[in-house]
């Protein structure tokens, strides 16, 4: 098991060193392909409407951990479950 994780780190390890060398090393596109690409935006109709999502995520993960807290300190029963 031990030689597992150590052979699995090294081989993570080195996939990280060698990736930007082999990205580097990749053979590049010629100049005539390169001229015939155009940037076009993107259609507004297909803009998400859907505006105040993070607030309400948000809002709605502080209430949870607020309810959890008073869940967890409101415990009147101090005595033990196991006993």
């Amino acid at each position: 098991m031990r030689i597992g994780k150590k052979s699995f780190v090294a081989l993570a390890a080195a996939s990280m060193l060698i990736a930007p060398v082999v990205a580097q090393a990749a053979p590049t596109a010629k100049a005539k392909s390169i001229a015939s690409v155009k940037r076009v935006g993107a259609d507004r109709k297909s803009e998400n409407k859907i505006e105040g999502t993070a607030a309400i995520l948000a809002a709605l993960a502080a209430a949870a951990i607020i309810a959890g807290i008073v869940i967890a300190s409101d415990s009147k029963d101090n005595t033990p479950v196991s006993a």
